[in-house]
């Protein structure tokens, strides 16, 4: 038999609730007092309210015959949590058909009756409120209005900051970073959480009973969609249980992700290529002194040997390179220390190829103030800035290597004879991959790694690495290190 609602019962113990609340005493106390109001006046057996966070639901306030559930847990993925997330504001359903822990938790072996509501605030879900009935018992239908205006009473709790949410980590649909929609049979949604439309930039109020603005995957698939805007997003859906055609969506942003495999594939793609040059000459002179050592003249075997020499020493540079810029640049963690810039360079300066060391003029003031960081890293520095002035200046033309400080910090400068870099290429040359010229312009191997790497080991040292063009024509390139 339905049972009557007790508006006067209702009304005061609203009422008194208010006083109380007004008099300062709200939060939690509040709450249980509520319920207990409500389940007086609905003739109900029990109240709960559930408080939804990142982690899942908790029964936060609970009376009568589940009040033993208090502080009982709701995980997010919980079947449950789902069906209270998502369809109608206000439920009402047999506890057997529950799935998850919420039956178990609420009402145990024992079927029940159970009306419940979304506690909301601008489309966001706080928790929910639950009023159950014995199994032989039926809610009277104002009983629904009740637990709507209730619920909408506890939202506007939470709004005002009145001692809630109990565990200060706010509504979970909200706090959730991943995109969340759920979607009916026609991929209409029905309900779009925060995250969704902070990551797509379409609001709910632009998508909610709309189709969803981008293509699902099939129900326990994944899908990679690329946006209008050029970003990527993962999209996963799953079926809510229950004899509905709900469908739970979840997406995230994944450019970053997309990035790095396109990243990769470059990666593969220009290395196999740059290796693949040095070790064919290198292959092809070795069998050429194999095959012909009889017939070639002392000179041509010496040319031969020089080349493969020539080649290996680039092919070791370049392994060097890219070993060293898929490794922490630097020192491997090793705090950062006082050392000689002047000697440091006169050090680097010698193991560079004999054909780019003859090229080089290095000067080093006495006096120079002692450089702070990691000194071995310094040669890789010098061995890029100067490889790379070699390769876009004149063969044979000088390069000129000037350390120097400016009171604030040492310096070192390697400046080419080449015809200078483009402005609007001045911080792209720093890009990783990225290199000034192409095809069969290029003179010497690179995989556009050189500066890139530059500059990482620079800045992990608190310096500062930067080119420009001469007037003149050629190019200055100059890092800055602080003292020691």
């Amino acid at each position: 038999m339905p049972r009557r609602t007790d508006f006067s019962a209702l009304i005061n113990g609203h009422t008194a609730v208010i006083e109380m609340i007004n008099s300062g005493e709200a939060g939690v106390p509040a709450l249980n007092q509520l319920l207990r109001v409500v389940q007086q006046a609905l003739g109900a057996a029990g109240m709960a309210f559930i408080e939804f966070a990142p982690a899942g639901g908790r029964v936060i306030a609970a009376t009568g015959t589940v009040e033993w559930a208090l502080d009982h847990p709701l995980p997010a993925d919980d079947p449950d949590a789902i069906c209270l997330l998502s369809g109608p504001r206000v439920h009402q359903l047999d506890t057997g058909h529950l799935t998850g822990r919420l039956g178990t938790k609420l009402t145990g072996p024992a079927r029940s009756q159970m009306l419940a509501s979304r506690a909301e605030i601008g489309g966001r879900t706080v928790g929910s409120l639950h009023a159950l009935y014995p199994a032989e018992d039926q809610p009277c239908p104002d009983h629904q209005c009740v637990i709507a205006y209730v619920a909408s009473c506890i939202a506007h709790l939470y709004g005002d900051q009145r001692g809630l949410p109990a565990h200060v980590d706010g509504p979970i649909v909200a706090a959730l970073a991943d995109g969340l929609a759920v979607v009916d049979r026609e991929a209409h949604v029905r309900l779009w959480n925060p995250a969704a439309a902070q990551i797509t930039g379409h609001a709910v109020t632009d998508v909610l009973n709309q189709p969803v603005p981008f293509p699902l995957p099939p129900p326990g698939q994944a899908l990679d969609h690329r946006l209008p805007d050029g970003r990527w997003l993962r999209v996963t859906s799953g079926e809510l249980p229950g004899p509905g055609t709900l469908r739970v969506v979840t997406f995230r942003d994944i450019t970053d992700q997309q990035q790095n495999i396109a990243d990769h594939d470059l990666f593969v793609a220009v290395t196999s290529h740059e290796l693949r040059t040095p070790v064919t000459v290198i292959k092809g002179y070795a069998d050429t002194l194999t095959d012909h050592w009889e017939a070639l003249s002392d000179a041509d075997r010496q040319w031969a040997a020089q080349k493969i020499g020539q080649r290996a020493n680039e092919l070791a540079r370049l392994v060097d390179r890219l070993l060293s810029s898929t490794a922490e640049a630097g020192s491997g963690g090793t705090p950062p220390a006082p050392y000689d810039l002047g000697d440091a360079l006169r050090a680097a300066v010698i193991e560079l190829p004999a054909e780019l060391r003859r090229r080089i003029t290095l000067t080093a003031p006495v006096g120079l103030p002692r450089a702070l960081g990691h000194r071995a890293s310094l040669a890789t520095v010098l061995t890029e800035l100067c490889t790379n002035a070699g390769k876009y200046s004149p063969p044979a033309s000088p390069i000129t290597v000037t350390a120097g400080t400016d009171g604030q910090t040492v310096s070192v400068r390697v400046t080419d004879q080449g015809s200078g870099i483009r402005p609007e290429h001045v911080e792209r040359a720093f890009d990783q991959y990225w290199q000034g010229d192409s095809g069969d312009r290029r003179r010497s191997p690179g995989a556009g790694l050189g500066l890139f790497l530059v500059r990482r080991i620079v800045e992990q040292q608190n310096g500062r690495v930067s080119l420009r063009p001469l007037a003149g024509g050629g190019t200055v390139a100059e890092v800055r290190l602080p003292h020691g």
